[in-house]
C-alpha cells in the first residue's frame, strides 16, 4: 500500500490529492519553486522538497530533480496531478524504474495518446469517430480548418484558419507556442466544425481489465479555446450520450487503459460526434463528475494504482447537476491579459466543502489572503463548483457565489463568468464553443456605470472615516468636519475609465448636505452608516450597502450591483518622467519572443509590431494607430518587466482640412 506520495504538481492541483490523502491516512511531500516557498500546498504538506529556481522548465519539468526529491524524502508513489509532467510517459517510465508507484496510467498509454496524430490512427482502427485531418499546410483542401498541437493540450498552440493565406503564419505561430509549452512544436490540421459543443466522457480502469464511463461532461464554454465552465451530467439525448460512452470506452480499452482519462469529443449541429484527443490524467474539472456520482476520483486512483479493482463495473446514474468555473486572474476585457500581483482578499461566500465531493458549494482553490500570483505559471486561482437538484439551481448559485464573492488586488474573470451563467444561451443549455465570440455583452463589468458615482462616494466616505478612527487627536469629531462647511472634502481616484473627482460636504450633525462626482449631477443621497469597512447609502429610495477594504492607496469596494477597484490619487502628485506619444509599454513582465517590423517602418493601426510571452502564452502588441515605428528599443529574446516601453509609434498627424 502507498504510504508516502510525492505531488509532482502545484497549486489547486497539490491541494486537491493532498486532501484526499489526509482523508486516507497517506503522508503527503510537496516540491516547489522558490516562487511557491509560501504557497498554500507547501504548508499543508507532511514534507516540502525544494526545486531551485523559478521556471517551470528548471523546476516542475525536471525528472531528474522530482525523483531525487522522493527519494530524499522518502516517498514511496508518486501522483503527476494534471499539467507539467502529468502526460510525460517518460517521467512515468522513470517513476517505473525508479522502484516507486506510479499513480496513473501506464507509459505505454501515455506514450500512444501522447501523439495526437498517431492515436487518431490507433483509435480510428478501434470505431471511434474521427475529423478529417493533415499534417502539412498544402494537404488542406476545405476550410475553416483548426491548427492543434500534436503533444501537450490546455489550448496551446491551437489556431482557427478560415482561409488558406492565414495557413502558413498559423502553422508557424502553432509551432513556435508548443515548442515553448510542451518542448515538442509537432502540429497538425483537423476540419473546424462551426457552432460544435465539446463534450468529453471520464473514464476509470483498473489493471483487472475494466474500463468504465462515468458520465458525460460539456466544456464548451472557452476563451483560447480552454475552458473556463464546465458541468455534468452533460444536457444530451440519450442515444447520444450512449454513443460517446460506447466510443471512450472503447478507446481506453484499446491502450489497456489503468487510471483515470478522458476521452474528448466534439458535438456537431448534425448530431454526429468526432474524437478530439485522450488525456491520459485526471483533469481540471473532474470535480463535476464527483459531485454527481458521489465518487472520490483521487481515491480511486490510489486504490487502482495499488492494483485494487475498480468498486464498480458501469456507469453510475447521475445525482443532480453541477457547474464548475474556472476563476482566473485576467483581464477579459483586455484580450484576456494575465494580471500579477497580491491577492489581498480571496473571500467566497457559503462554501460548504474544499477538495471534497459535497452538496452545495466547492472550493478547490491553489490561493488564500495574501498570496502572490506570479508570472511564472498559468493565471487559474481557483475553481468553484455548484451542486443543485437541478441545473437551473446549480448555474444560479454558482452565480450568485461569484457576485458576492470578495477578489482583492488582482484582475479576475469573475465578472464574465457571471454574465455567462446567467445568460440565456447557456440557461437553454444552447451554448457551443464560439458562444464568447457571439456575445461580447458578456465582457461588460457587473456594475453598471451610473452606479460608479455611489461606489466612489462609498470609498471616499469611508476613507474619510478611516482617518477619523486612526487620528490621534479630536476623534470624536463628525469625519470631514470643517469651520468653513461650505468648502467641500475632495478626493480623487484613479478608477475603470480614468480619473473620478468626488465633491461632498458634511454638515455640523455629520449628514452628507451635498456631494458630486467628475462635476456630474448626482442624486440625493442619505448616509445611513459609515466605517471604515462599511457604508450604506439610500439613493432614491434604494438602500445600498458597500463593503470597503483598503490596501495602501488601493480601496477595494463590493457591493449589491457588482464590485470596483479604485486608487486613491494623491492630493500633491510628485512629479514622473513622461513617455514618448506613441509608447506601447508591456502590460506584465515577460519575453520579447519575435520583432515583426523595424525602424522607420510605416505601419497600419492594428499591425502586428512584436510578440510577448507571459505567463505560458503569446500576447501580440498591435500598432494603435497608422504611423512610422520610431523606437524599438527592446530586441528578440530580451525580458521586460511591467511598464517597460516596447515599442513607440508616431502616429501620423491628422489633416486640419
Amino acid at each position: 500500500m502507498i504510504t508516502r506520495l510525492l505531488v509532482a504538481n502545484r497549486g489547486e492541483i497539490a491541494r486537491r490529492v493532498f486532501a484526499t490523502c489526509r482523508a486516507l491516512g497517506v503522508e503527503t511531500v510537496a516540491v516547489h519553486s522558490d516562487a511557491d516557498a509560501g504557497a498554500p500546498f507547501v504548508a499543508e504538506a507532511d514534507q516540502a522538497v525544494r526545486l531551485p529556481g523559478n521556471a517551470p522548465a528548471e523546476t516542475y519539468l525536471r525528472i531528474d530533480l522530482i525523483l531525487d526529491a522522493a527519494r530524499r524524502s522518502g516517498a514511496d508513489a508518486v501522483h503527476p496531478g494534471y499539467g507539467f509532467l502529468a502526460e510525460n510517459a517518460e517521467f512515468a517510465a522513470a517513476v517505473a524504474d525508479a522502484g516507486l508507484t506510479w499513480v496513473g496510467p501506464p507509459a505505454k498509454a501515455i506514450a500512444a495518446m501522447g501523439d495526437k496524430m498517431a492515436a487518431k490512427a490507433l483509435l480510428a482502427d478501434a470505431g471511434v469517430p474521427m475529423l478529417p485531418t493533415w499534417t502539412e499546410p498544402d494537404q488542406v483542401t476545405d476550410f475553416p480548418v483548426l491548427v492543434k498541437a500534436a503533444a501537450g493540450g490546455g489550448g496551446r498552440g491551437m489556431r482557427v484558419v478560415r482561409d488558406a493565406a492565414g495557413l502558413a503564419e498559423a502553422v508557424a505561430g502553432a509551432r513556435r507556442e508548443a515548442a515553448a509549452a510542451f518542448g515538442d512544436g509537432t502540429v497538425f490540421i483537423e476540419r473546424y466544425v462551426e457552432r460544435g459543443r465539446h463534450v468529453e466522457v471520464q473514464i476509470f480502469g483498473d489493471s483487472h481489465g475494466t474500463v468504465v464511463a462515468l458520465g458525460v461532461r460539456d466544456c464548451s464554454i472557452q476563451r483560447r479555446h480552454q475552458k473556463i465552465v464546465e458541468e455534468a451530467p452533460g444536457v444530451l439525448p440519450p442515444e447520444v450520450r450512449e454513443r460517446l460512452h460506447e466510443a471512450a470506452v472503447a478507446a481506453g480499452r484499446a491502450v489497456d487503459y489503468v487510471g483515470a482519462g478522458t476521452v474528448e469529443f466534439l458535438l456537431a449541429p448534425d448530431g454526429q460526434v468526432h474524437f478530439l484527443e485522450m488525456n491520459t490524467r485526471l483533469q481540471v474539472e473532474h470535480p463535476v463528475t464527483e459531485l454527481t456520482t458521489g465518487l472520490d476520483l483521487v481515491r480511486l486512483q490510489l486504490l487502482v494504482a495499488e492494483g485494487a479493482p475498480l468498486p464498480l463495473t458501469a456507469t453510475p446514474p447521475a445525482d443532480g447537476h453541477a457547474v464548475e468555473v474556472r476563476l482566473c486572474a485576467e483581464d477579459p476585457a483586455q484580450g484576456y491579459r494575465p494580471a500579477t500581483g497580491t491577492l489581498h482578499r480571496f473571500a467566497i461566500p457559503g462554501v460548504a466543502a474544499e477538495f471534497a465531493p459535497a452538496k452545495g458549494l466547492r472550493l478547490d482553490s491553489g490561493v488564500v489572503d495574501g498570496s502572490t500570483v506570479s508570472v511564472h505559471y498559468d493565471s487559474m486561482l481557483a475553481k468553484l463548483v455548484a451542486w443543485a437538484p437541478t441545473r437551473a439551481e446549480a448555474a444560479r448559485a454558482l452565480a450568485g457565489a461569484l457576485a458576492r464573492a470578495e477578489l482583492h488586488g488582482v484582475a479576475t474573470n469573475r465578472d464574465l463568468l457571471v454574465r455567462v451563467l446567467r445568460s440565456r444561451e447557456f440557461g437553454a443549455a444552447e451554448a457551443d464553443t464560439s458562444f464568447l465570440a457571439r456575445h461580447e455583452e458578456v465582457f461588460a463589468p457587473l456594475l453598471p456605470a451610473d452606479q460608479l458615482p455611489l461606489v466612489a462616494l462609498a470609498a471616499a466616505l469611508a476613507g474619510a472615516a478611516g482617518r477619523r478612527a486612526a487620528a490621534p487627536v479630536l476623534r470624536g469629531l463628525p469625519s470631514g468636519w470643517r469651520n468653513v462647511p461650505a468648502f467641500p472634502q475632495v478626493t480623487r481616484f484613479a478608477g475603470p475609465d480614468g480619473e473620478i473627482e468626488v465633491r461632498y460636504r458634511l454638515d455640523r450633525r455629520g449628514a452628507l448636505a451635498d456631494w458630486s462626482v467628475s462635476a456630474a449631477p448626482a442624486p440625493a443621497v442619505t448616509v445611513a452608516e459609515v466605517t471604515p469597512e462599511r457604508v450604506v447609502l439610500d439613493a432614491d429610495g434604494v438602500r445600498r450597502a458597500y463593503r470597503v477594504h483598503r490596501v495602501g492607496p488601493e480601496v477595494f469596494v463590493d457591493g449589491p450591483d457588482g464590485a470596483a477597484s479604485l486608487t486613491e490619487l494623491p492630493r500633491f502628485p510628485l512629479p514622473t518622467a513622461e513617455l514618448a506619444a506613441g509608447s506601447l509599454v508591456a502590460p506584465l513582465p515577460g519575453a520579447v519572443t519575435r520583432v515583426h517590423v523595424e525602424v522607420g517602418q510605416r505601419v497600419s493601426a492594428g499591425d502586428l509590431l512584436l510578440t510577448l510571452e507571459a505567463m505560458k502564452l503569446e500576447h501580440p502588441v498591435l500598432a494603435p494607430a497608422d504611423g512610422v515605428v520610431a523606437e524599438l528599443p527592446v530586441p528578440a529574446g530580451g525580458q521586460v518587466d511591467t511598464g517597460a516601453v516596447l515599442a513607440v509609434v508616431n502616429a501620423d498627424e491628422e489633416d486640419p482640412r
